[in-house]
């Protein structure tokens, strides 16, 4: 049996080791940075004492205290005096590391060839909590941009060091929602977002997507499905734009056409997948981009 468990032992020691990790993963596609941001979402002080979802708790050590941020850098990227990122927000019971791993928003963002870095923050580490920490708080967006910029300056392999923010697009998949509304209300930049997407995440908080882009005038792409719990908010909003005269598109997923995303400020897809398949199944995530206000490589 001391035998048999010490082969288990080493068989797992092999594994781990032959496991690649996450910035060898993405390696031939680009430059995944890794980096603990002061800034990051957590620890937070609402979450000091962990977070009760359904009876279940879940302690802040192992769902609160993790202030991971990846940066993507697509290989051909350009830099220039502005650079533009694609922030993303993952939903529920997810991680900076499964996300990268399952929803191949790295190999999208390549394929798109659009001239953008990645941004992804550790949100409620594999946990049931839609709240965004620090980027909730008043101007905490305004912080964490500028410790993205910090960030590229002394990790990124880039010729010139003399750069800023330029266009941001904010990504959500499910409950990345809230802190994107948080951002949106008081997030602290001039602009905060040019484009807001919604991988089935339209939950609540309707009222902040529509001021931003009102008074921005920035494009909202919300794809919705049948049982994510989002259809009938994404209705409810479709409704009171159409009642206002304001130009919306609406269209089935499956028919849809790139020309029609690029010329629609406000657009609606319904789609027949599920709620864990609305970022990648069909490539959505990179057809956004492709239609985005971003600049190719």
């Amino acid at each position: 049996m001391k035998t048999l468990f010490s082969a288990l032992v080493l068989f797992s020691a092999l594994l781990a080791q032959a496991a690649p990790s996450l910035e060898e993963t993405f390696a031939s596609q680009g430059r995944l940075i890794l980096a603990p941001f002061a800034s990051a979402p957590f620890p937070h002080p609402e979450r000091a004492a962990g977070h009760t979802y359904q009876g279940r708790h879940f302690p802040a050590k192992d769902h609160y205290s993790d202030n991971t941020v990846a940066l993507f850098i697509p290989h051909g990227f350009r830099p220039s005096t502005a650079l533009d990122f694609v922030i993303h927000f993952h939903g529920w019971t997810n991680t900076v590391a499964s996300t990268l791993r399952t929803f191949q928003l790295v190999e999208q963002i390549v394929a798109s060839n659009k001239n953008a870095i990645l941004v992804i923050p550790e949100g409620p580490y594999n946990a049931p909590d839609s709240f965004g920490g620090k980027l909730e708080d008043a101007d905490g967006f305004k912080r964490f941009m500028a410790e993205v910029i910090a960030t590229l300056r002394t990790r990124a392999d880039f010729k010139t060091q003399d750069f800023a923010v330029g266009r941001i697009i904010l990504s959500a998949h499910s409950g990345g929602y809230r802190v994107i509304a948080g951002i949106l209300d008081r997030g602290g930049l001039e602009k905060n977002a040019d484009e807001v997407w919604l991988f089935d995440a339209l939950y609540g908080h309707t009222d902040s997507f529509l001021a931003w882009a009102e008074h921005t005038h920035g494009r909202l792409l919300n794809i919705y499905t049948d049982h994510g719990g989002t259809k009938e908010e994404s209705e409810k909003l479709q409704a009171r734009l159409i009642a206002r005269g304001t130009p919306t598109l609406f269209a089935e997923e499956k028919a849809l056409q790139a020309d029609a995303l690029r010329d629609s400020r406000f657009v609606f897809i319904h789609t027949d997948l599920a709620h864990a398949q609305v970022a990648d199944a069909r490539q959505q995530f990179a057809l956004f981009l492709k239609t985005s206000v971003l600049a190719d490589r």
